[in-house]
C-alpha cells in the first residue's frame, strides 16, 4: 500500500507542557507581557492548521481542532468545548493548564477573574479576527488591565523546530468539477460588491479563496486547500497572494489575465493601496490585523460577511452530481470494510488502527481517493465515548465481543467530500445499548424526513433529532449537523444544525451532515451520521412550498442493535427504503461474498 494518509504516531506529550511554558513566560517577561493568548488559528482562521500554526498544541500538548489557552504569570488555563471534555484532561498537564469550557466561559469569560489589575495581556493580530479582539478587549478592561498586539508571535520565538509555512503545488480544479468559470463567480460577486457600494472585497478564508478562483491544493492535511488572501474587485477582477514555490505553468493559465498573482509579501502593500476605497471584510472570519491596516491606510471598511461563503455553500447541479456519485462510490468501499469486520471483528484481535487502516484501503482501492477528509475515529467500548476520539499507537486497543465500536470517517475526492458515521455492534447487545441505539436513530430519521419553509435556520430543526433522547432524559453534547463542502473543507459554514442560535437560513443546495449521539461516559458512544442536500421546494399541498433533505451518504445501519418496538410504522418504513436503495445502488459493485452480505444487513424488519 503506498504512505497512508493517515498516521497514527502520538503527536502529544503532557511532559513537554512544563518546559514550553516555561520558556514561553521568559519570552513574555522580555517582551514585558504579563500573558498571552494562545488560539487554536492560523492567518486565515481555519479549523486545520498547517503544522507550523499548531501553536496550542506545541504549548498544551492538546490536538484538537478547536480550543484557546491564556498563559499568565502564574496561572494558565486552557479553553474546549464539548467534544474535547475529556480528550484535553488526558492530553494536557492539567497541574499547569486548568481545562475550561470554551463555549459557556472561553477567554472573554476566564480574563475578568483573573488577569491581575494593570497587567498588559498579549495577542497575535493575525490569530484573532476582529470580533474577537473586541471580546478579548472588553474582558481585559473589565480586569483594569491593557490589551497589546504584539509584532510578532512569543511562540514561534521558542518554538525551535517549528516547521516551516507549507508550499504545495497549486492546481486548478476542474470545470467538470466546479460547474461554473471562475470568471462567471467573480463577475457576479462583483456585482454584488457594487451593488453594496464596495469597490474590493479582501478574502482570507482559505475555502473561499479555492472556490472563488477553482483552484485546490494540500497545504492542509485532509482537506484540499491551497493557502493564499485574495482581493476581489467590484469588476470581476482579482489579486491573489500566492507562493511562488505554489505556481505552475498550468495554474498560471488556468487563473488568467483577469486575476494578478503576487508573492504572499505584497499582500500589506495592497491593503495599504486600498486608501480612500470602500473595502467589504467580514470581522467574524478575516484577521484583525487586516483591520488594523486598513484603518491605517485610510481605507472605507465596510463589515460585512465573506461574499463567497453563502455562494460556495449552495452547491451547484454540477457539484451536487459530484458529491452523489462520490458517495455511491464511498458506499462501496464502506460496504467491503463493513463485510469484512463483521467476519474478522468476533475473535476481539482487531484494534482500532487496524480497522481504521482496513477502511483506509477499501478506499484507496476506488483509484481515486485524494485524502480522508479527517483523521479517522475509530473508537471501541469506552473510547467511542469520547466526542472527537483520535487513536494513536499509545492509545490503540483492542476491539473485543459485547461491545460497540464508532468509527466516523470521511473521503476526499476529486468530485466530492464524503463524512460517514456508524456504529457496530461486536457480539450481543445489552438492552440499554438496543434503546439507546434505537433513539439515535428516531432521531436521525426524524430530522432526515423534515419538512420545512423557506427561512427556516438549523437551530429551529435540531431539536427533531433530540427528542427521542429528551423524552428519556438524554442529550448529547455536539451540534446535530454541520456544512460540508465540495472537495473542500469536510465542516464549512455558513450553515449549521445545532442549538447555537446561526442565523443563516437552510437553502437549496446546502450540503449538511445529519448526526445525533449518545455518550456514556466509560462505557459506549452512539452516533449515526449521513450527509443530506437541502432540496428544492416542493409543493405538499399547503399553502407554501417546503424543502427537506435528500440522504446522500449510503451505508447500511446496524440492524443488530434496533429496537423495533421503539420504532413506528413510519420510522420502520423509512429505514426499509432507506436500506432498499443502498442494496439496489451498491450491489452491482460488489463482489459476490460482500453483496451476500449486503442482502443480509440491509433487509426489512
Amino acid at each position: 500500500m503506498d504512505k497512508p494518509f493517515q498516521t497514527y504516531d502520538d503527536t502529544s506529550d503532557a511532559a513537554t507542557c512544563a518546559p514550553r511554558l516555561a520558556a514561553l513566560r521568559a519570552e513574555l517577561k522580555k517582551r514585558g507581557l504579563d500573558g498571552f493568548v494562545v488560539p487554536h488559528s492560523d492567518q486565515h482562521m481555519g479549523e486545520y492548521l498547517p503544522a507550523y500554526a499548531e501553536r496550542l498544541a506545541w504549548l498544551t500538548a492538546f490536538t484538537g481542532s478547536a480550543g484557546a489557552a491564556v498563559v499568565l504569570t502564574d496561572k494558565a488555563a486552557v479553553f474546549v468545548d464539548g467534544r474535547y471534555t475529556l480528550q484535553v484532561r488526558g492530553q494536557t498537564d492539567t497541574k499547569l493548564f486548568d481545562p475550561r469550557d470554551l463555549v459557556a466561559e472561553g477567554p472573554q469569560g476566564w480574563i475578568p477573574g483573573n488577569l491581575p489589575r494593570g497587567a498588559k495581556l498579549g495577542y497575535d493580530p493575525w490569530l484573532h479576527t476582529a470580533h474577537g479582539v473586541q471580546h478579548l478587549k472588553n474582558a481585559v478592561e473589565k480586569a483594569g488591565g491593557t490589551l497589546v498586539a504584539v509584532e510578532s508571535n512569543p511562540i514561534d520565538a521558542v518554538w525551535s523546530d517549528q516547521p516551516a509555512p507549507p508550499a504545495t503545488p497549486a492546481k486548478p480544479h476542474a470545470l467538470n468539477l466546479a460547474g461554473e468559470q471562475s470568471e462567471a463567480k467573480r463577475i457576479k460577486l462583483g456585482e454584488g460588491l457594487k451593488a453594496a457600494g464596495a469597490e474590493a472585497a479582501v478574502i482570507t478564508l482559505a475555502d473561499s479563496v479555492c472556490w472563488l478562483l477553482n483552484i485546490r491544493g494540500s497545504d492542509v492535511p485532509h482537506t484540499p486547500f491551497t493557502l493564499a488572501f485574495a482581493i476581489l474587485h467590484d469588476d470581476g477582477g482579482a489579486d491573489l497572494f500566492l507562493d511562488p514555490a505554489k505556481r505552475n505553468p498550468e495554474l498560471m493559465a488556468h487563473l488568467g489575465n483577469s486575476v494578478q498573482v503576487h508573492a504572499p509579501s505584497q499582500f500589506a502593500a495592497a491593503l495599504d493601496a486600498m486608501k480612500g476605497k470602500s473595502v467589504l471584510v467580514d470581522p467574524t472570519t478575516a484577521a484583525a490585523a487586516i483591520f488594523d491596516r486598513l484603518n491605517r491606510a485610510g481605507a472605507k471598511i465596510r463589515q460585512g460577511a465573506d461574499p463567497c461563503q453563502l455562494p460556495k455553500a449552495c452547491k451547484n447541479p454540477l457539484e451536487i452530481e459530484g458529491m452523489r456519485k462520490a458517495h455511491i462510490r464511498d458506499g462501496a468501499a464502506l460496504a467491503r470494510f463493513l463485510s469484512w469486520f463483521e467476519n474478522n471483528a468476533a475473535g476481539g484481535e482487531l484494534t482500532e488502527i487496524d480497522a481504521a487502516e482496513q477502511l483506509e484501503g477499501f478506499r484507496r482501492a476506488t483509484g481515486v481517493l485524494s485524502d480522508v477528509s479527517f483523521d479517522t475515529i475509530s473508537g471501541a467500548g469506552s473510547n467511542g465515548a469520547i466526542v472527537h476520539y483520535r487513536v494513536t499507537r499509545s492509545t490503540n486497543r483492542a476491539i473485543r465481543p459485547g461491545e460497540m465500536f464508532l468509527l466516523d470517517s470521511g473521503a476526499q475526492y476529486p468530485d466530492g467530500t464524503t463524512d460517514v458515521t456508524r456504529t457496530i455492534m461486536v457480539g450481543e447487545p445489552t438492552a440499554e445499548m438496543r434503546d439507546r441505539f434505537t433513539r439515535v436513530l428516531k432521531g436521525h430519521i426524524a430530522l432526515a424526513t423534515a419538512r420545512f419553509p423557506d427561512g427556516t435556520i438549523g437551530m429551529q430543526l435540531d431539536s427533531f433529532a433530540r427528542r427521542p433522547l429528551w423524552e428519556a432524559g438524554l442529550d448529547y453534547d455536539h451540534g446535530t449537523g454541520h456544512g460540508v463542502g465540495s472537495y473542500l473543507s469536510v465542516h464549512e459554514g455558513p450553515q449549521n444544525i445545532s442549538k447555537k442560535p446561526v442565523m443563516q437560513k437552510l437553502m437549496p443546495g446546502m450540503v449538511c451532515s445529519n448526526e445525533p449521539g449518545f455518550y456514556k461516559t466509560g462505557a459506549f458512544g452512539i452516533r449515526i451520521e449521513n450527509l443530506v442536500v437541502v432540496t428544492q421546494p416542493e409543493d405538499l399541498g399547503g399553502d407554501r412550498p417546503m424543502m427537506g433533505f435528500e440522504t446522500i451518504t449510503l451505508a447500511p445501519i446496524d440492524l443488530n442493535l434496533v429496537e423495533p418496538d421503539l420504532l413506528t410504522v413510519e420510522e420502520k418504513g423509512w429505514l426499509n427504503l432507506y436500506h432498499a436503495r443502498v442494496r439496489d445502488t451498491l450491489s452491482h459493485l460488489l463482489d459476490e461474498e460482500t453483496r451476500a452480505w449486503l442482502d443480509h444487513a440491509t433487509r426489512a424488519i
